[in-house]
């Protein structure tokens, strides 16, 4: 299981390098928030789709939601950039993170459970 999670948090942390470099542009981090709701959208997506009867393995949940999911995510990398926004005087950079992250992801896993359950027929 240990070796299922490196792997999968393996290609989750290279996805994710690749995705916000392209992504990320001027003063905002937009990389880092493409990456949250992206990322919450498909593991509540999957999640959902997976909970109406669909089964799936522990080892593949396991490679999936912890590897793969934690790794791609970056909670702590957008904790720190909107840390270094406001210690920069960059408060409505910093506030404008916080809510896009927070709330727009948070959108984004209700909608991928939406698609679940729908994919899922429910």
């Amino acid at each position: 299981m240990i070796l299922l999670v490196a792997i999968g948090g393996a290609f989750g942390s290279v996805l994710r390098y690749l995705l916000q470099g392209y992504l990320t542009r001027g003063d905002f981090p937009w990389g880092t928030f493409a990456v949250n709701l992206l990322g919450s959208f498909l593991i509540a997506l999957l999640f959902f789709y997976w909970s109406q009867g669909q089964d799936i393995s522990s080892p593949a949940r396991a490679l999936l939601f912890i590897g793969v999911f934690g790794g791609f995510t970056t909670l702590s990398s957008f904790s720190l950039e909107t840390v270094n926004l406001a210690q920069g005087g960059q408060w409505i950079w910093a506030m404008g993170n916080i809510l896009l992250n927070g709330g727009v992801c948070v959108l984004g896993a209700f909608l991928g459970r939406l698609a679940g359950l729908l994919l899922g027929g429910s």
